[in-house]
């Protein structure tokens, strides 16, 4: 038997969380406690996998608890770029906690970086976009290069986007201003004056920049060569996220909203701490 919803690992076993504990399980949205859920009531030889992002697999009624670990992971890893590690093996946690924010790397070294194709895939120099920052002063997304990025597409005509913002102030406040983090959020198909101003009656803070695109029908932005690119090879849905090392390589993405920002501080600052040599 198996659920899915979408790289092997096997870490030494943490006991801070118990195994019916559904809601210790980082990343899992409403949809993987479900299913985890349905992991602890399947038969003997399973394994339940996990990916950062939320991408999660389970197999049951295998051969052997190592024969499940296997089918689980491969099943996980068709469905994620992300690393996919075992979280619990039979009636036993066996999540590498320690190991967890550091699923990221390896990061790539300077030359690395340099040879790295530019497109939006794991791997990939991202696109360096022409913005303005929040003093409306033009730049350009290589300028925060030697800091790592969180590069979000939304808008305040998204139901999701609106959702998710209290959790991305809420990752603001406690990186702070020294972290070697920056927020880059921008708005699509809406101008920058209507973000600003729905952000300010949300009484949010974040560091919101501005795309460039002025209205509804506006489905272009400016890369820095003045080329347009087309929203959409940027961001399939809103909102989509992106987290840049510092060297502007593509190190996580995510698709939708995210539940639980937080559970992401980790990942930034082992980023911060590594990425960019």
């Amino acid at each position: 038997m198996t659920a899915c919803l979408a790289a092997a690992f096997c870490g030494m076993p943490a006991l801070a969380a118990g195994l019916n504990e559904a809601e210790a399980v980082p990343h899992l949205d409403t949809h993987g406690k479900k299913g985890y859920r349905e992991f602890l009531a399947a038969g003997e030889h399973r394994a339940f996998i996990i990916a950062p992002g939320g991408t999660w697999a389970w197999k049951s009624d295998e051969v052997t608890a190592d024969s499940a670990t296997d089918e689980a992971l491969q099943e996980c890893q068709q469905q994620t770029g992300q690393p996919c590690v075992p979280y619990a093996v039979d009636d036993r946690v066996v999540f590498d906690a320690k190991r967890w924010p550091t699923l990221w790397g390896p990061y790539q070294g300077r030359a690395e970086a340099g040879k790295a194709k530019t497109g939006k895939e794991l791997g990939d120099r991202f696109f360096d976009l022409a913005i303005k920052g929040p003093a409306d002063k033009s730049m350009k997304l290589s300028d925060l290069r030697g800091k790592v990025t969180v590069l979000h597409f939304w808008g305040t005509w998204c139901p999701p986007c609106r959702r998710e913002m209290p959790e991305l102030q809420k990752l603001h406040q406690e990186l702070g201003a020294s972290s070697g983090v920056q927020l880059v959020l921008l708005q699509m198909r809406e101008n920058f004056a209507t973000a600003h101003q729905w952000a300010q009656q949300q009484h949010l803070t974040l560091p919101l920049h501005d795309s460039g695109i002025k209205d509804v029908g506006s489905e272009f932005l400016t890369l820095s060569s003045g080329k347009p690119i087309l929203d959409r090879e940027l961001a399939v849905v809103f909102p989509t996220t992106y987290v840049l090392d510092k060297h502007g390589i593509v190190v996580f993405s995510h698709v939708g909203p995210i539940a639980g920002w937080s559970q992401y501080l980790p990942f930034l600052r082992d980023a911060a701490a590594k990425s960019g040599k």
